[in-house]
């Protein structure tokens, strides 16, 4: 059945000092998702979990991404994950440890519009 994207969020998320790709994907999906109050669900008469969220996220390296961990951030819904070249890795000033690093996600939430009568 095909589904209907009916929003679209963004946000960045960082891990400032240890380097942590998943904890910034993290972070990004919060920062995009815990602005808001989304009642779509309830607006259509929809269940919470009948949400097809699609999540996709730029890091420097995507493949540092658990995106089992990021999908668990969500309360609710059917959520894919995937993390794609992206973001920024910003180096310390004096060369050594690990990076600041910054992940962007966007995510969509889309619902089968068509029900069973």
């Amino acid at each position: 059945m095909p589904h209907h994207r009916l929003l679209t969020e963004l946000g960045m998320g960082t891990s400032l000092r240890r380097g942590d790709y998943t904890q910034a994907a993290v972070r990004a999906v919060r920062d995009a998702l815990w602005h808001n109050s989304i009642n779509m669900a309830e607006l259509f008469g929809f269940d919470r979990s009948a949400m097809q969220i699609s999540v996709e996220l730029g890091a420097r390296h995507p493949d540092r991404i658990d995106t089992d961990a990021v999908a668990a951030a969500f309360p609710y819904g059917q959520v894919s994950v995937r993390a794609v070249p992206g973001g920024l890795d910003i180096p310390r000033p004096d060369g050594t440890g690990q990076p600041t690093v910054i992940v962007n996600a966007a995510i969509s939430v889309a619902f089968d519009m068509e029900r069973d009568t």
